[in-house]
């Protein structure tokens, strides 16, 4: 086989979460020793090291990795990225898409490495708003761009599946820097992650 991915948990954290879910699945008032959930505190534990990944991965050297050259200044969208990540107040999944711009000043990078750099801060305990800014933060830190732009577009789960149960909300955040600043630019990138080019 050419190809073989292999997926490494910390067995101390692994062992750590499953007694924390089976100790939880019992306190809800299920036998944690029926058929049905004898793995389920494993699964639980390998779950959420995998959901929370990001915390393990560095954003910048993502960026820097594939970092060159270049003299162009036109601007650069990326749109439609999915992500999934977990609302830290809950821990209740939220999942959308986010959208990406900027305007390099010298350098760009692979446009992989932006779905990358989404994943890092996506694949964390988080809330929606910080998660724009951290996005929008590390594409500045690295690339030193014109301008650069993100916009999210999610649904929560802590907001459909309990409280005020409202299953069609989308909550919508957004962070500029440069020249998405001034409303000519910013006007071009939304009119761009709007419109269905394809």
């Amino acid at each position: 086989m050419a190809y073989n991915k292999l997926e490494e948990y910390d067995e101390n954290v692994t062992q750590g979460l499953m007694k924390t879910y089976r100790d939880s699945i019992a306190l809800l008032g299920e036998d944690p020793d029926r058929e049905g959930l004898l793995k389920t505190p494993e699964r639980m534990a390998k779950a959420m090291q995998f959901i929370t990944q990001g915390y393990q991965q560095d954003a910048q050297a993502i960026l820097n990795s594939a970092k060159f050259h270049e003299d162009v200044s036109e601007m650069v969208v990326v749109k439609d990225i999915e992500l999934y990540s977990m609302c830290e107040h809950h821990m209740l999944p939220f999942f959308g898409k986010a959208h990406i711009a900027y305007i390099p000043n010298g350098w760009i990078t692979g446009l992989s490495k932006m779905a990358r750099v989404v994943d890092v801060y996506s694949r964390r305990l988080q809330v929606q708003e910080r998660l724009t800014t951290q996005i929008l933060d590390a594409i500045v830190e690295s690339l030193q761009p014109l301008g650069a732009a993100v916009v999210i577009e999610a649904s929560h789960l802590c907001m459909m599946m309990r409280g005020v149960s409202k299953q069609n909300s989308v909550t919508t955040t957004s962070a500029f820097s440069g020249e998405f600043e001034k409303y000519p630019t910013r006007n071009e990138f939304l009119k761009l992650i709007s419109s269905k080019l394809h």
